[in-house]
């Protein structure tokens, strides 16, 4: 599945990957969240030629969020693999997802598996796993365990299913770890060192839009702090961190010391980070905020 948006040039290279792959038991839905760039006529035209099943669905501009959201609930297949639209999959990505899921499809207590990514110099995305075909949580073989950048995550989709992004109105960004944090504890996955996923982080793509993007979501990455905070098996480290976070994106998302405090489990987060956090917030409003909003 893809979400995309004004990315048609970019799609072309998602699309030759999608027809190289050696195995196509697979169908490709793409989700336009909006695009204005003729998107829809390239896609169709796809559709009338590739040896793949593909679908195609249009939706008013509401983010990448409510665009996941739209698609899964529309998938049959046991899996779903979210591809973004400026990155593409080595030929034999298809193979490799199915090769592992008939060994472990039986496997109770599983949401998914998480793959490698790999740049398109061949390098791995931050680090290979310390053990391969690691069943853990998310937050053990991830968070915990000080793994950084992107994996490939392809999930069970009757799981998935079950956790829908939260829209929250004039917001169009929701971090998808937001999603995998609560998975994670009822559900664990099968962490592999084989690469299916190739990233190419581009400009204007939702990553390198960075700090400006999340603070115009405060909503959303309040809560995705909250989550981390009041998860108990998230690691000190990592809780020192989003306790400052989590009383920054407050600040933008105007919300009332009661609110914040009464939304954990242990107040004495949001006590410990208010001073920090609140200083924090004065500069990336000075420097993202404010400046973002004299140029609009």
């Amino acid at each position: 599945m893809t979400p995309t948006y004004n990315r048609k040039e970019n799609l072309k290279k998602l699309y030759a990957s999608l027809c190289e792959q050696a195995s196509k038991s697979f169908c490709w839905l793409v989700v336009d969240d909006g695009s204005i760039d003729g998107t829809e006529d390239l896609v169709r035209l796809w559709k009338t030629e590739a040896d793949f099943p593909l679908r195609y669905l249009y939706k008013e501009n509401g983010g990448k969020h409510t665009a996941l959201n739209m698609g899964i609930g529309l998938i049959e297949t046991e899996l779903t693999f979210i591809v973004d639209s400026d990155d593409w999959l080595p030929e034999n990505a298809v193979e490799i997802i199915l090769k592992y899921h008939e060994k472990y499809r039986k496997m109770e207590g599983l949401c998914g598996y998480s793959f490698l990514r790999f740049y398109p110099d061949g390098r791995v995305n931050d680090a290979f796993y310390p053990q391969d075909e690691w069943i853990d949580t998310y937050i053990n073989a991830r968070i915990n365990a000080g793994i950084a950048g992107d994996k490939a995550e392809v999930f069970f989709t009757d799981v998935l299913k079950q956790y829908p992004f939260p829209v929250y109105e004039g917001e169009k960004f929701v971090p998808e770890d937001l999603i995998w944090i609560q998975m994670s504890g009822p559900y664990k996955m099968v962490h592999i060192n084989q690469c299916v996923y190739i990233s190419d982080y581009l400009e204007g793509g939702l990553t390198r839009s960075g700090r400006r993007m999340k603070i115009h979501s405060p909503k959303a990455m309040t809560e995705r702090a909250r989550l981390y905070l009041n998860d108990t098996s998230v690691n000190r480290k990592t809780k020192c961190k989003m306790c400052l976070l989590y009383v920054i994106y407050g600040h933008f998302a105007h919300y009332s010391g009661k609110r914040m405090a009464d939304g954990l489990k242990q107040k004495l987060w949001y006590m410990a980070g208010f001073v920090p956090g609140t200083f924090l917030y004065l500069v990336w409003n000075y420097k993202f905020g404010k400046k973002a909003e004299q140029k609009t």
